[in-house]
């Protein structure tokens, strides 16, 4: 049986619906519900072990955006890694899959404009998330106990994702365009972007393989997607749509998924039209 703490999230649902699909057995641990689970606190994470045959955990549970300073974030995500580390070291799991970042390539300059698994990462972090994933990225890498596995994930959007992202424009270029509204973007900002349910898949794919190979793998499309690109897929799949391009932006590196690709199989199944087509119609049923 699979635990997925934050498995009520964007994320989360995504991978706990991605390994049903797989025929797995799946647990939930959310904040919210009728049987709230508190990832920071050792005996509410216990007790699931005392309910569920837990033989395997994706960790996707993380503070807010919002939740207070940076240093409640960090304290709260490396509290809540401490607890689930140690909870899954008592149930003696086979593998526990720990959700990482784009966002720890930051200050990274590649030659060839792809991330690899095997950069060095810089100390310093832009921003609370990368820093938060670097001291996750560290003790996994340290600690011998727990078989564990970093996955970095690339910009992610699709169904139950926030309407704006501080780190790219799908997001809000998507929902302002559903709303009748004519959203603006740098033409030239490119990121690798993968749809929600094609990362879904990917983690469910690395925490079901017989075997891993490496210790962090990333997790994207392993090209980047301009706002170019992805405005003129919204224009082809969505009637009356109208996008605003200014000049100018900045494109980062691609991930590459070549790890991911040998010890998985995994290729994503959403191409950019086919993604925009299904968002497009999520929002369109869940936004009235």
């Amino acid at each position: 049986m699979i635990l997925v703490t934050g498995g009520g999230g964007f994320l989360g649902t995504h991978v706990t619906q991605a390994l049903c699909d797989l025929g797995e057995d799946v647990v939930i641990a959310q904040r919210r519900g009728p049987s709230p689970v508190d990832v920071t606190d050792p005996a509410s994470v216990r007790e699931l072990g005392r309910r569920f045959p837990i033989t395997r955990v994706v960790h996707l549970a993380a503070a807010g955006l919002g939740d207070g300073s940076t240093l409640d974030k960090l304290w709260a995500d490396t509290l809540a890694l401490f607890t689930v580390l140690r909870a899954a070291y008592e149930w003696n799991v086979e593998r526990v899959v720990l959700a990482s970042s784009i966002g720890v390539y930051a200050g990274v300059t590649p030659d060839d404009g792809y991330y690899r698994e095997d950069v060095p990462l810089p100390v310093a972090s832009p921003h609370a998330i990368p820093a938060a994933k670097k001291i996750m990225e560290t003790v996994a890498a340290v600690q011998r106990e727990v078989p564990s596995v970093t996955a970095r994930v690339g910009a992610i959007w699709g169904p139950l994702g926030r309407p704006a992202s501080p780190f790219f424009a799908a997001p809000q270029l998507i929902h302002q365009v559903v709303r009748g509204q004519q959203p603006a973007a740098p033409a030239d900002d490119a990121i690798d972007m993968l749809y929600a349910k094609d990362c879904g898949t990917a983690v469910a794919r690395l925490v079901t393989a017989a075997e891993l190979r490496h210790s962090a793998y990333n997790i994207g499309s392993g090209r980047v997607t301009s706002n170019r690109e992805l405005a003129a897929a919204i224009t082809r799949v969505v009637p009356g749509a109208r996008i605003a391009l200014t000049d100018g932006g900045e494109t980062q590196a691609a991930l590459d998924v070549a790890r991911l690709r040998a010890d998985t199989g995994f290729e994503p199944e959403y191409a950019l039209d086919r993604a925009v087509a299904d968002y497009a119609a999520w929002l369109a049923d869940h936004e009235k």
